[in-house]
């Protein structure tokens, strides 16, 4: 260890308990990773209980000019979370109080450690929910559901994660402490530094307290499925159902080689299937059926095979049973992909799907498209082997491809998985220049000696 960081750790060391500061080869190991596979080995990890930690890390690190990246558990897919530069790994997973629940005002408080899942239970007590509802909810945490900007399914009714913060209380790059926001429904008191933390990943300041906006749970939902003859007309559904006054609760989209991987697994699907819908209507018991036949009238494109509605948990199953054996299959005909969540104008889903399927043709690899549809999110996922030179050159041309065609098509590189590394050098291409400087005047503020989270979302 350098001498700086020698003297960073001994002024810690004397800050907080031994049994936070860990510099050991395993702890180094165990925090170098995220969900990207990329690493950045730290040196030193530390272990914060509370907001008074984060304060003395961030000073101590804002003097010494030692990188500081914060993390929860480590579920992002950019490599937003990893030390890119080194320096000290800041985990806020033991920072999990839920400090507050009130139903009445439809808010929770919480710390930035507590999983999404753990507050879903404890919120469902109360007849509400926080909207933001990404796929890894059981073990990714608030803070970075809130850092990344997070989203899921249900985002196309009820927002993402920024959508449904209220307040934070959070520290600078200089180790200053500030709150932002209030815990109130309507807000016109200033900028909103709430909203501007939320998706920037951890380099503008350390979340340490976030006050949620909570929905109420529904009372009733409806599992819905469509079945169409090719892509391009279960798109074409997708935009007709956006373009109706019915907005479901989720709208998710799955092209024909991810029902090519599901029906070879075993899940039953209508012959010639080539695309498919995956929707859910909710709200008061008395207005569903009415919902849903809207729903069903929208979706009514040509090239509709086949419309099921689940009556029961069993068949609500039986109709995500699709959705649910892709991830699977998609492990088990590659042993490398690149998952990307772009976004384009709904309308626009079959020239991207058009595109992106000519791109994955001539670069001689396979894609397979799923996601969000209601929101233009896609996941564009494109299936090789990295140990082959050829084939991981032929991906990453084919990645620049769709980023290009994304961006032609108006759209942006990321709806719910942020930047991180993996997408930085793409930022130039989706920011207007002068905004991508006031971005970087902004962090400077935030950050003057640029030690949070160096390296990412910036180019």
């Amino acid at each position: 260890m350098s001498s700086v960081l020698a003297r960073l750790k001994a002024e810690l060391g004397a800050q907080l308990p031994a049994t936070c500061l860990l510099d050991t080869p395993a702890a180094q190991v165990v925090y170098a990773s995220d969900n990207s596979r990329q690493t950045g080995e730290p040196d030193l990890v530390v272990l914060a209980r509370e907001h008074a930690d984060v304060v003395a890390v961030a000073r101590a690190c804002h003097r010494f000019g030692v990188p500081l990246t914060a993390r929860g558990r480590g579920t992002n897919t950019t490599g937003a979370c990893i030390a890119a530069q080194g320096g000290v790994v800041l985990s806020l997973e033991r920072m999990q109080r839920i400090l507050a629940i009130r139903p009445a005002d439809r808010v929770a408080v919480v710390e930035p450690g507590v999983l999404n899942g753990v507050l879903q239970q404890a919120l469902a007590a109360h007849g509400c929910f926080w909207p933001a509802d990404p796929t890894s909810a059981p073990y990714s945490t608030v803070g970075g559901n809130l850092a990344c900007n997070a989203g899921g399914p249900r985002t196309l009714k009820y927002g993402s994660a920024r959508d449904n913060l209220l307040a934070l209380a959070a520290v600078d790059g200089r180790g200053r402490s500030f709150r932002c926001g209030a815990a109130v429904s309507k807000n016109s008191t200033g900028y909103d530094l709430a909203r501007l933390i939320a998706g920037s990943e951890g380099t503008l300041a350390i979340i340490t307290e976030a006050s949620l906006r909570l929905a109420p749970l529904p009372e009733a939902r409806r599992g819905l499925r469509a079945v169409y003859a090719d892509s391009a007309s279960a798109a074409a559904a997708v935009a007709s159902i956006m373009a109706q006054p019915v907005l479901p609760s989720l709208l998710e989209f799955m092209d024909d080689r991810a029902l090519d991987l599901v029906r070879a697994r075993g899940v039953a699907l209508p012959a010639h299937a080539g695309g498919l819908l995956l929707l859910e209507a909710d709200g008061p018991a008395a207005s569903l059926d009415a919902a849903v036949e809207a729903l069903r009238l929208a979706a009514a494109v040509p090239g509709l095979l086949d419309w099921q509605q689940a009556e029961d948990a069993a068949q609500l199953e039986a109709l995500w049973a699709a959705r649910k054996a892709l991830s699977p299959a998609l492990r088990s005909i590659a042993p490398d992909k690149i998952n990307e969540d772009v976004v384009v104008p709904v309308s626009r889903i079959p020239d991207l799907l058009h595109r992106v399927r000519d791109l994955a043709r001539s670069a001689a690899i396979d894609a397979v498209c799923f996601g969000h549809a209601g929101n233009g999110n896609l996941h564009v996922n494109l299936l090789f082997d990295r140990a082959d030179p050829a084939q991981a050159a032929a991906a990453a041309r084919c990645l620049e491809g769709v980023f290009d065609a994304v961006l032609e098509l108006g759209g942006t590189l990321s709806g719910e998985h942020g930047i991180g590394l993996a997408k930085r050098d793409y930022m130039h291409r989706a920011v207007d220049p002068v905004a991508l400087a006031l971005m970087r005047e902004l962090k400077a503020v935030f950050d003057p000696a640029g030690i949070l989270n160096p390296g990412k979302l910036l180019p």
